[in-house]
């Protein structure tokens, strides 16, 4: 089972020294505390940003803030069936 909340948590850290607003990707990967190799776990849950990229869109950019991507990150995996609440 994953814990959302914790995921949620992952993603934001990873993702929240982006220079918002970002206009593409790969204005992320700067932020990334392993750069591309960034691993997400949770429970059964385990991806790594290159797989969440290559597994969802990516996102809708560009992002004003965090929130804003990883809420649209979360609704596309749910939408996938790649997490388990």
């Amino acid at each position: 089972m994953t814990d959302e909340a914790k995921l949620r948590a992952q993603l934001v850290d990873a993702f929240k020294g982006a220079e918002y607003p970002v206009a593409g990707p790969m204005e992320l990967v700067p932020a990334l505390p392993d750069g591309p190799g960034t691993t997400f776990e949770s429970g059964e849950f385990s991806m790594t940003v290159m797989e969440l990229q290559a597994k969802t869109s990516g996102g809708d950019f560009p992002y004003d803030d965090v929130e804003s991507l990883v809420d649209d990150l979360f609704a596309e995996l749910r939408d996938r069936g790649m997490m388990n609440a």
